[in-house]
C-alpha cells in the first residue's frame, strides 16, 4: 500500500478549497442576480443597480477569477 505524500496531499486540498469557493461564489452571483430583477420588478431601481453590479462581481471572481484561473490551469 502505497502512503499520499504530503505534497499531494496539500495541492489536493487546496485544489478542492478553491472549486468550493468557485461554486458559492457562482451560486451566489446568480442569486444576487436573481434578486436584482425582483427589485426590478417592483421598482426599486437603485439597489436593483446595486445588486445587479454586485452580482456581476461574484460571478466573475467565481467563474472566471478562481474557476478559470486558478481550479483549471492545475488540469492543463
Amino acid at each position: 500500500m502505497t502512503s499520499i505524500g504530503p505534497e499531494l496531499l496539500a495541492e489536493s486540498l487546496q485544489l478542492v478549497l478553491y472549486t468550493v469557493v468557485a461554486g458559492a461564489l457562482t451560486v451566489g452571483g446568480v442569486l444576487v442576480e436573481q434578486a436584482s430583477l425582483q427589485h426590478l420588478g417592483s421598482g426599486e431601481a437603485m439597489i436593483a443597480a446595486w445588486l445587479a453590479v454586485l452580482g456581476g462581481v461574484m460571478l466573475y471572481a467565481g467563474a472566471y477569477g478562481i474557476g478559470y484561473q486558478k481550479v483549471l490551469s492545475q488540469y492543463v
